[in-house]
């Protein structure tokens, strides 16, 4: 009797589009086209969020609230309506539940769902994801993007690529991976690199310092180099 083939994952990562800016835009039409940055407005405060209009300026996450002033003076500043953001992420998350048997948050606005075993239900991963989107917006009033891969690190990858609306899927097969991963650029990489190197080699890593741009086959070998190639084939196919 031959060795019977496991058959791939099939995982979505979804990941709302400038979450907390979208909902205030979707419940205040004034805010619309206009940049929207979120966050702390006293003190040190940061910036928790943006919209895509305000990014066009250099403002991201995580920025001084100061410097989001000075980059983008005509901005709309808001401390951000939190209840209302988990109302929102509580009626996204139905709309998930009702699409994938298992559903797995990774924060207010982003989930993976596990897909897999549903191979005959679906008429494809891609056009399900495409339905899934819509449902989203005509539900919820939002946007959302999509990763599709055979696991949860490369779903992430994709779901990022594209925004906003995105919708990317990754070949299930190991030279789809190579070719989808290969060309990308170490910053893509989530949970598992830093400007220094990989975060499992420790800071600084004995091949020096690398440069985000940096490709990923390149930082691939890099942690083979540090004797981690374990670790590395684990972060690709297994999670």
């Amino acid at each position: 009797m031959g060795k019977k083939t496991m058959q791939p994952r099939i995982i979505f990562h979804v990941d709302m589009d400038a979450f907390f800016a979208s909902v205030e835009q979707r419940d205040h039409p004034e805010y619309r086209g206009k940049p929207l940055v979120i966050g702390g407005l006293a003190g040190r405060g940061v910036v928790s969020t943006c919209s895509y209009e305000a990014r066009r300026y250099g403002v991201h996450s995580a920025m001084p609230m100061g410097e989001a002033q000075r980059r983008c003076p005509q901005a709309v500043f808001l401390p951000g309506d939190y209840a209302r953001y988990r109302e929102a992420s509580a009626e996204v998350f139905q709309v998930f539940t009702a699409f994938a048997p298992v559903v797995e948050p990774l924060s207010i606005d982003e989930a993976f769902l596990d897909m897999t075993g549903m191979e005959r239900l679906i008429e494809s991963p891609r056009a399900y994801a495409v339905r899934l989107k819509e449902e989203i917006r005509q539900r919820v009033g939002l946007v959302a993007s999509i990763g599709i891969a055979p696991n949860k690190f490369l779903a992430k990858v994709a779901s990022d690529l594209e925004k906003p609306n995105g919708l990317v899927v990754v070949p299930p097969d190991a030279a789809g991976v190579r070719a989808f991963l290969w060309p990308l650029p170490v910053r893509r990489i989530w949970g598992g690199w830093r400007e220094d190197g990989p975060a499992s080699c420790g800071a600084p890593c004995a091949h020096g310092r690398r440069p985000r741009t940096h490709g990923f086959r390149a930082a691939a070998g890099a942690v083979r180099r540090e004797d981690s190639g374990a670790a590395a084939r684990a972060l690709l196919w297994s999670r």
